[in-house]
């Protein structure tokens, strides 16, 4: 089973960005989204945002 939520570590594998910019990615991502703070963002979501395809993502969230 794999996960739907991504984390900023996750961001750092994927875009090689430090951890305080995946962070920020994160928070601009939950903002366009209308999320509050405690709801996490999705795949999707991040896929969307950064124009990536979501099969190359899934590759490195294990």
């Amino acid at each position: 089973m794999s996960r739907i939520c991504i984390y900023p570590k996750d961001i750092q594998m994927i875009t090689g960005k430090s951890e305080r910019q995946s962070r920020n990615i994160i928070i601009t991502i939950k903002k366009k989204c209308n999320k509050e703070k405690h709801q996490p963002v999705t795949l999707e979501e991040f896929c969307e945002y950064m124009g990536l395809k979501l099969v190359e993502v899934k590759q490195f969230i294990k």
